[in-house]
């Protein structure tokens, strides 16, 4: 199977989820091989999607190089891998990926919108060497090597409105935008005045994210189990980080983007992946230097 990038740059408007400013984000084609890429700007330093890049893994993942931060990638790298998109170029104006309605359905229709271009390089795929396990005994991860990617899942909550959810799933292009892709982020209207302080959910609202009350949701369900099915969403977005797609069973109880990250990090040791961490950023650049030489993938003009 080969390399997929876009055919156009497309673009969109909206709201960081935790900033409450207002961010937009640019998706352009990429050169094989380059992986996703984002930029603070058109003219920022390239920050590769990868483990070398994550800076904080609390809420939301966010990458960062030399200081420049960009929050809450994982809705866009769920779309992405979700439409098998290999290589990708994102530029970002603002310090986050605009929440939308806080699932992956808006980036499904933005790289739908774009098209999709194969490219010359194949795609490769990870076999993982032996079963791998991270978290504790209430929350946890462990992949096991298996002939294709599949996910179980399970969240047990004591709020009434979650409770047990259960969900055990092989992704395919279509299950995934019908199934995963519209599920939307979470969270607890007790924890809403912690997490102002904290200075996060400052953009969060009834648009963009389930709310939960004391007795149920306050603004309702697209899936009688939308809470696992974004757990699931979550994982896809975050194990993106690999670069290459899995060949593998992920079983997970509970988890969150910081055990996700665990596990991507643990995964990527087993495989001896970080021995070409040191020339990942070089390659990157080049490859984007070449691109912004190539006929046809030339950069978005401004307000594209």
């Amino acid at each position: 199977m080969r390399q997929h990038t876009i055919r156009r740059p497309v673009a969109l408007t909206g709201v960081g989820l935790h900033s409450g400013k207002p961010a937009a984000v640019s998706l352009r084609p990429a050169p094989a091989d380059s992986g996703i890429v984002f930029r603070v700007g058109a003219d920022g330093p390239p920050i590769p999607a990868a483990p070398e890049s994550v800076v904080d893994s609390h809420y939301a993942t966010t990458l960062g190089r030399d200081g420049v931060r960009i929050q809450t990638i994982e809705h866009l790298m769920a779309a992405a891998a979700g439409l098998g998109i290999d290589n990708l170029e994102v530029v970002v104006d603002g310090t986050e990926v605009p929440a939308m309605d806080g699932s992956a359905k808006p980036f499904v229709g933005l790289i739908t919108s774009a098209g999709r271009a194969a490219q010359n390089a194949r795609r490769r795929s990870i076999d993982v060497p032996h079963a791998i396990r991270v978290g504790s005994e209430s929350r946890w991860l462990q992949i096991v090597p298996a002939d294709t990617f599949r996910i179980s899942y399970t969240l047990d909550n004591d709020h009434p409105a979650i409770g047990l959810q259960t969900l055990t799933w092989t992704p395919s292009e279509e299950a995934f935008v019908a199934e995963c892709a519209p599920a939307r982020t979470y969270g607890f209207l007790k924890d809403l005045g912690f997490l102002r302080k904290s200075g996060r959910a400052l953009g969060g609202s009834l648009d963009n994210t389930i709310v939960v009350g004391k007795n149920g949701t306050l603004n309702g369900l697209r899936f009688p189990d939308e809470f696992v099915r974004h757990k699931v969403l979550d994982l896809i977005g975050d194990l993106a980080l690999l670069g290459r797609p899995l060949r593998a069973h992920v079983v997970a109880r509970n988890a969150g983007h910081a055990l996700n990250f665990e596990l991507v990090v643990a995964i990527q040791r087993a495989l001896g992946l970080e021995r070409r961490a040191a020339g990942a950023a070089v390659r990157v650049v080049a490859a984007l230097e070449t691109a912004e030489r190539a006929p046809g993938l030339s950069p978005a003009p401004a307000g594209v």
